[in-house]
Protein backbone atom coordinates (compact mmCIF):
# COMPACT_ATOMS: atom_id res chain seq x y z
CA UNK A 1 0.00 0.00 0.00
CA UNK A 2 1.33 3.40 -0.76
CA UNK A 3 0.51 4.85 2.66
CA UNK A 4 2.59 3.67 5.71
CA UNK A 5 0.28 4.51 8.08
CA UNK A 6 -2.97 3.09 5.84
CA UNK A 7 -0.86 -0.37 5.91
CA UNK A 8 -0.28 -0.13 9.15
CA UNK A 9 -4.39 0.34 9.80
CA UNK A 10 -5.02 -2.61 8.00
CA UNK A 11 -2.75 -5.13 9.46
CA UNK A 12 -3.26 -3.60 12.96
CA UNK A 13 0.01 -2.74 13.84
CA UNK A 14 0.12 0.05 16.48
CA UNK A 15 1.25 3.03 15.62
CA UNK A 16 0.68 6.71 17.67
CA UNK A 17 -0.23 8.64 14.67
CA UNK A 18 -3.14 7.02 13.05
CA UNK A 19 -3.69 7.62 8.66
CA UNK A 20 -6.37 9.85 8.58
CA UNK A 21 -9.24 10.13 5.77
CA UNK A 22 -12.97 11.07 5.66
CA UNK A 23 -15.58 9.89 3.73
CA UNK A 24 -17.06 12.53 0.77
CA UNK A 25 -13.71 14.87 1.35
CA UNK A 26 -13.69 15.95 -1.70
CA UNK A 27 -17.41 17.28 -2.02
CA UNK A 28 -19.59 20.25 -2.03
CA UNK A 29 -17.56 21.59 1.03
CA UNK A 30 -14.66 22.16 -0.77
CA UNK A 31 -13.56 25.47 -2.80
CA UNK A 32 -12.09 23.20 -5.08
CA UNK A 33 -14.55 21.44 -5.68
CA UNK A 34 -17.26 23.85 -6.30
CA UNK A 35 -14.65 25.85 -8.79
CA UNK A 36 -14.80 22.67 -11.11
CA UNK A 37 -18.71 22.03 -10.47
CA UNK A 38 -18.80 25.96 -11.55
CA UNK A 39 -17.73 24.48 -15.17
CA UNK A 40 -19.04 20.95 -15.17
CA UNK A 41 -22.49 19.16 -14.07
CA UNK A 42 -21.71 16.67 -11.17
CA UNK A 43 -21.99 13.57 -14.07
CA UNK A 44 -19.49 15.31 -16.25
CA UNK A 45 -17.24 15.51 -13.02
CA UNK A 46 -17.36 11.65 -12.25
CA UNK A 47 -17.38 10.13 -15.88
CA UNK A 48 -14.54 12.36 -17.30
CA UNK A 49 -11.48 10.15 -15.77
CA UNK A 50 -9.23 13.61 -15.69
CA UNK A 51 -11.94 15.59 -14.15
CA UNK A 52 -12.43 12.74 -11.12
CA UNK A 53 -8.79 12.45 -10.85
CA UNK A 54 -8.55 16.41 -10.44
CA UNK A 55 -11.85 15.88 -7.54
CA UNK A 56 -9.90 13.57 -5.76
CA UNK A 57 -6.78 15.33 -5.66
CA UNK A 58 -8.36 18.23 -4.48
CA UNK A 59 -8.26 17.64 -0.80
CA UNK A 60 -5.85 15.67 -0.63
CA UNK A 61 -3.59 18.37 -1.79
CA UNK A 62 -5.18 21.12 0.40
CA UNK A 63 -5.48 19.01 3.65
CA UNK A 64 -3.24 16.48 3.40
CA UNK A 65 -5.56 13.68 3.74
CA UNK A 66 -3.39 10.34 3.95
CA UNK A 67 -5.89 8.06 1.37
CA UNK A 68 -7.59 9.58 -1.99
CA UNK A 69 -10.84 8.49 -2.70
CA UNK A 70 -12.36 7.54 -6.16
CA UNK A 71 -14.67 10.42 -6.81
CA UNK A 72 -17.81 9.07 -8.30
CA UNK A 73 -21.42 7.76 -7.09
CA UNK A 74 -22.82 4.77 -5.88
CA UNK A 75 -25.31 4.93 -7.74
CA UNK A 76 -23.93 4.32 -10.84
CA UNK A 77 -24.72 0.62 -11.25
CA UNK A 78 -28.65 1.33 -10.91
CA UNK A 79 -27.61 3.56 -14.24
CA UNK A 80 -26.12 0.63 -15.56
CA UNK A 81 -28.82 -1.54 -14.98
CA UNK A 82 -31.17 0.60 -16.89
CA UNK A 83 -32.59 2.38 -14.05
CA UNK A 84 -31.61 5.83 -15.55
CA UNK A 85 -30.20 8.22 -13.83
CA UNK A 86 -29.78 11.95 -13.87
CA UNK A 87 -28.97 14.74 -10.82
CA UNK A 88 -29.89 18.33 -10.24
CA UNK A 89 -30.01 20.50 -6.79
CA UNK A 90 -32.64 18.17 -5.21
CA UNK A 91 -30.34 14.95 -5.75
CA UNK A 92 -30.10 11.98 -7.69
CA UNK A 93 -33.53 10.91 -9.77
CA UNK A 94 -33.81 7.25 -11.29
CA UNK A 95 -35.87 7.28 -14.26
CA UNK A 96 -38.34 4.62 -12.52
CA UNK A 97 -38.55 2.49 -9.41
CA UNK A 98 -38.17 -0.98 -9.10
CA UNK A 99 -41.37 -2.97 -8.64
CA UNK A 100 -42.12 -6.91 -8.90
CA UNK A 101 -43.47 -5.64 -12.49
CA UNK A 102 -40.10 -4.61 -13.84
CA UNK A 103 -37.74 -6.05 -11.82
CA UNK A 104 -37.32 -8.41 -15.28
CA UNK A 105 -36.12 -4.86 -16.94
CA UNK A 106 -33.04 -4.91 -15.53
CA UNK A 107 -30.09 -5.28 -17.47
CA UNK A 108 -27.47 -8.57 -16.89
CA UNK A 109 -24.46 -8.12 -15.19
CA UNK A 110 -22.54 -8.82 -18.42
CA UNK A 111 -24.43 -6.26 -20.64
CA UNK A 112 -24.72 -3.49 -17.60
CA UNK A 113 -20.82 -3.67 -17.25
CA UNK A 114 -19.31 -1.38 -19.96
CA UNK A 115 -20.95 1.31 -18.89
CA UNK A 116 -19.22 1.01 -15.79
CA UNK A 117 -15.71 1.13 -17.47
CA UNK A 118 -15.05 4.81 -16.63
CA UNK A 119 -14.42 3.90 -12.79
CA UNK A 120 -11.32 1.83 -14.23
CA UNK A 121 -10.08 4.71 -15.85
CA UNK A 122 -11.01 7.49 -13.20
CA UNK A 123 -8.44 5.27 -11.33
CA UNK A 124 -5.94 5.12 -13.06
CA UNK A 125 -6.28 8.72 -13.09
CA UNK A 126 -6.57 9.31 -10.07
CA UNK A 127 -3.43 7.33 -8.92
CA UNK A 128 -1.42 9.35 -11.65
CA UNK A 129 -2.91 12.55 -10.26
CA UNK A 130 -2.03 11.91 -6.54
CA UNK A 131 1.13 12.02 -4.24
CA UNK A 132 2.70 8.33 -4.81
CA UNK A 133 2.65 8.37 -0.63
CA UNK A 134 -0.95 8.49 -0.36
CA UNK A 135 -3.29 5.40 -0.71
CA UNK A 136 -6.24 4.82 -2.69
CA UNK A 137 -9.93 3.70 -2.43
CA UNK A 138 -12.30 2.99 -4.35
CA UNK A 139 -15.86 2.43 -3.00
CA UNK A 140 -19.32 0.49 -3.97
CA UNK A 141 -22.93 0.76 -2.43
CA UNK A 142 -23.96 -1.88 -0.93
CA UNK A 143 -26.89 -4.24 -2.41
CA UNK A 144 -29.41 -3.22 0.75
CA UNK A 145 -28.75 0.37 0.17
CA UNK A 146 -28.37 0.33 -3.14
CA UNK A 147 -32.11 -2.03 -3.15
CA UNK A 148 -33.58 1.31 -1.02
CA UNK A 149 -33.06 3.37 -3.75
CA UNK A 150 -34.23 1.36 -6.91
CA UNK A 151 -37.32 0.70 -4.61
CA UNK A 152 -38.33 4.70 -3.24
CA UNK A 153 -35.77 6.27 -4.75
CA UNK A 154 -34.02 6.90 -1.74
CA UNK A 155 -32.82 5.90 1.55
CA UNK A 156 -34.73 8.62 3.39
CA UNK A 157 -36.91 8.25 6.47
CA UNK A 158 -37.62 4.37 7.59
CA UNK A 159 -37.13 2.86 4.23
CA UNK A 160 -41.03 1.90 4.31
CA UNK A 161 -41.46 1.15 0.63
CA UNK A 162 -38.48 -0.81 0.93
CA UNK A 163 -39.06 -3.04 3.66
CA UNK A 164 -42.49 -3.96 2.07
CA UNK A 165 -40.77 -4.80 -1.30
CA UNK A 166 -38.03 -6.89 1.22
CA UNK A 167 -39.18 -10.31 -0.75
CA UNK A 168 -37.95 -8.49 -4.18
CA UNK A 169 -34.48 -8.48 -2.66
CA UNK A 170 -33.18 -11.59 -3.00
CA UNK A 171 -34.10 -11.23 -7.14
CA UNK A 172 -32.22 -8.19 -7.40
CA UNK A 173 -29.49 -9.19 -5.82
CA UNK A 174 -28.89 -12.04 -8.01
CA UNK A 175 -27.91 -9.09 -10.66
CA UNK A 176 -26.40 -6.39 -9.04
CA UNK A 177 -24.21 -8.51 -6.87
CA UNK A 178 -22.57 -9.82 -9.86
CA UNK A 179 -22.21 -6.54 -11.42
CA UNK A 180 -20.93 -5.12 -7.97
CA UNK A 181 -18.61 -8.14 -8.12
CA UNK A 182 -17.28 -7.56 -11.46
CA UNK A 183 -17.45 -3.16 -10.73
CA UNK A 184 -15.29 -4.08 -7.28
CA UNK A 185 -12.69 -5.71 -10.05
CA UNK A 186 -12.59 -2.78 -12.35
CA UNK A 187 -11.50 -0.88 -9.74
CA UNK A 188 -9.00 -2.67 -7.81
CA UNK A 189 -7.70 -2.94 -11.89
CA UNK A 190 -7.45 0.64 -11.81
CA UNK A 191 -5.34 0.91 -8.75
CA UNK A 192 -7.59 0.73 -5.95
CA UNK A 193 -6.54 -1.06 -2.76
CA UNK A 194 -9.65 -1.09 -0.63
CA UNK A 195 -12.64 -1.10 -2.09
CA UNK A 196 -15.17 0.45 -0.01
CA UNK A 197 -18.62 -0.94 0.66
CA UNK A 198 -20.96 1.63 1.32
CA UNK A 199 -24.22 0.76 3.51
CA UNK A 200 -26.18 3.87 4.97
CA UNK A 201 -29.49 2.29 4.48
CA UNK A 202 -28.29 -0.74 6.59
CA UNK A 203 -29.20 0.00 9.94
CA UNK A 204 -32.96 1.04 8.79
CA UNK A 205 -33.26 -2.67 9.07
CA UNK A 206 -33.60 -4.84 12.74
CA UNK A 207 -30.52 -6.59 13.73
CA UNK A 208 -32.48 -9.98 12.58
CA UNK A 209 -33.61 -8.80 9.32
CA UNK A 210 -29.78 -7.39 8.43
CA UNK A 211 -29.00 -10.86 9.50
CA UNK A 212 -30.90 -12.61 7.31
CA UNK A 213 -31.00 -11.00 4.16
CA UNK A 214 -27.89 -8.14 4.07
CA UNK A 215 -25.47 -10.58 5.40
CA UNK A 216 -25.30 -13.25 2.79
CA UNK A 217 -24.83 -10.62 0.11
CA UNK A 218 -21.95 -9.28 2.04
CA UNK A 219 -20.38 -12.66 2.64
CA UNK A 220 -20.68 -13.24 -1.37
CA UNK A 221 -19.09 -10.50 -2.08
CA UNK A 222 -16.14 -10.64 1.30
CA UNK A 223 -15.17 -14.05 0.36
CA UNK A 224 -14.35 -13.26 -3.80
CA UNK A 225 -12.37 -10.50 -2.70
CA UNK A 226 -10.65 -11.42 0.75
CA UNK A 227 -9.00 -8.57 2.43
CA UNK A 228 -9.81 -6.26 -0.51
CA UNK A 229 -13.50 -4.44 0.97
CA UNK A 230 -13.73 -2.44 3.38
CA UNK A 231 -17.52 -2.46 4.76
CA UNK A 232 -19.22 0.90 6.17
CA UNK A 233 -22.79 0.98 7.79
CA UNK A 234 -24.48 3.90 9.12
CA UNK A 235 -26.55 3.39 12.05
CA UNK A 236 -26.04 -0.25 12.44
CA UNK A 237 -25.52 -1.18 16.40
CA UNK A 238 -23.23 -4.10 17.80
CA UNK A 239 -26.64 -6.30 17.42
CA UNK A 240 -26.22 -6.13 13.33
CA UNK A 241 -22.54 -6.63 13.89
CA UNK A 242 -22.35 -9.50 16.03
CA UNK A 243 -21.96 -11.85 13.64
CA UNK A 244 -18.90 -14.28 12.15
CA UNK A 245 -18.34 -12.54 9.05
CA UNK A 246 -17.52 -9.64 11.00
CA UNK A 247 -14.78 -11.44 12.83
CA UNK A 248 -13.66 -13.26 10.15
CA UNK A 249 -10.93 -11.22 8.98
CA UNK A 250 -12.21 -11.27 5.61
CA UNK A 251 -12.91 -7.93 5.31
CA UNK A 252 -9.78 -5.37 5.23
CA UNK A 253 -11.64 -3.20 7.76
CA UNK A 254 -15.13 -1.86 9.08
CA UNK A 255 -16.31 2.22 9.11
CA UNK A 256 -18.02 3.01 12.03
CA UNK A 257 -20.29 5.86 12.72
CA UNK A 258 -20.00 8.73 15.79
CA UNK A 259 -22.52 6.22 17.22
CA UNK A 260 -20.11 4.10 18.58
CA UNK A 261 -17.07 4.18 21.00
CA UNK A 262 -14.46 3.44 19.40
CA UNK A 263 -12.84 1.03 22.02
CA UNK A 264 -15.97 -0.92 20.91
CA UNK A 265 -15.65 -1.22 17.56
CA UNK A 266 -12.02 -2.06 17.75
CA UNK A 267 -12.92 -4.86 19.78
CA UNK A 268 -15.79 -6.44 18.19
CA UNK A 269 -13.60 -6.13 14.34
CA UNK A 270 -10.53 -8.11 16.12
CA UNK A 271 -8.99 -7.46 12.61
CA UNK A 272 -8.16 -5.05 9.78
CA UNK A 273 -8.81 -1.47 10.40
CA UNK A 274 -11.29 0.49 11.91
CA UNK A 275 -12.77 3.64 10.66
CA UNK A 276 -14.43 6.57 12.33
CA UNK A 277 -15.70 8.34 14.00
CA UNK A 278 -16.13 12.05 15.30
CA UNK A 279 -19.68 13.22 14.56
CA UNK A 280 -19.64 15.49 11.48
CA UNK A 281 -22.59 17.87 12.67
CA UNK A 282 -19.87 19.42 14.81
CA UNK A 283 -17.59 20.87 12.66
CA UNK A 284 -21.04 23.49 12.46
CA UNK A 285 -20.40 24.89 15.84
CA UNK A 286 -18.36 28.18 16.52
CA UNK A 287 -14.72 27.55 16.56
CA UNK A 288 -13.91 27.43 20.18
CA UNK A 289 -16.83 24.78 20.48
CA UNK A 290 -15.41 23.23 17.93
CA UNK A 291 -11.89 22.62 19.06
CA UNK A 292 -13.12 21.69 22.57
CA UNK A 293 -15.16 19.05 21.09
CA UNK A 294 -12.00 17.33 19.04
CA UNK A 295 -10.18 18.29 21.97
CA UNK A 296 -12.81 15.67 24.16
CA UNK A 297 -12.70 13.31 21.65
CA UNK A 298 -8.80 12.86 21.24
CA UNK A 299 -8.43 13.00 25.30
CA UNK A 300 -10.61 10.16 25.12
CA UNK A 301 -8.08 8.26 22.32
CA UNK A 302 -5.23 9.04 24.91
CA UNK A 303 -6.74 7.11 27.42
CA UNK A 304 -6.01 3.76 25.70
CA UNK A 305 -2.66 2.87 24.21
CA UNK A 306 -1.43 2.31 20.62
CA UNK A 307 -1.73 -1.06 20.63
CA UNK A 308 -5.32 -0.86 22.04
CA UNK A 309 -6.51 0.86 19.18
CA UNK A 310 -4.35 -0.48 16.76
CA UNK A 311 -6.32 -0.55 13.45
CA UNK A 312 -7.81 2.77 14.13
CA UNK A 313 -8.12 4.79 11.09
CA UNK A 314 -9.18 8.41 11.98
CA UNK A 315 -12.21 10.05 10.33
CA UNK A 316 -15.68 11.27 10.35
CA UNK A 317 -19.07 9.18 11.76
CA UNK A 318 -20.32 9.51 8.43
CA UNK A 319 -19.40 11.81 5.75
CA UNK A 320 -17.78 15.32 5.37
CA UNK A 321 -21.51 17.81 5.06
CA UNK A 322 -22.08 20.40 2.93
CA UNK A 323 -20.71 24.21 3.58
CA UNK A 324 -18.77 22.80 6.54
CA UNK A 325 -15.64 25.05 7.15
CA UNK A 326 -12.50 24.26 5.48
CA UNK A 327 -10.57 25.83 8.37
CA UNK A 328 -12.02 23.42 10.85
CA UNK A 329 -11.20 20.13 8.53
CA UNK A 330 -7.55 21.64 8.56
CA UNK A 331 -7.61 22.14 11.94
CA UNK A 332 -8.93 18.29 12.39
CA UNK A 333 -6.07 16.64 10.70
CA UNK A 334 -3.50 19.45 11.97
CA UNK A 335 -4.95 18.87 15.53
CA UNK A 336 -5.16 14.99 15.41
CA UNK A 337 -1.36 14.54 14.22
CA UNK A 338 -0.02 17.05 16.72
CA UNK A 339 -1.63 15.65 19.42
CA UNK A 340 -0.90 11.67 18.76
CA UNK A 341 2.91 12.53 17.15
Amino acid sequence: MANEKFKNAVQRIAQKTPPIWFMRQAGRYHQHYQKLRAKYSFMELCKNPELAAEVAFGPVNEFDFDVAILFSDLLFPLEAMGMGLSYDDGGPKLGWHLTAENISQLKRPDDALPALEFQKQAMLATRARIPAQKSLIGFVGGPWTLFAYAVQGSHDGGLTQAKAQLPLFEGFCAKVVELLEKNIRLQLEGGAEIVMLFDTAAGELSPALFKRHVVPQLSKLAQTFPQKLGYYSKLTTQAHLDHPLFQSGLFAGLGFDHRWALKTAVRLSKSGFVQGNFDQSLFFADTIHFKNYLADYIHAVKEFSASERAGWVCGLGHGVLPKTPEAHVKHFVDYVRSELA
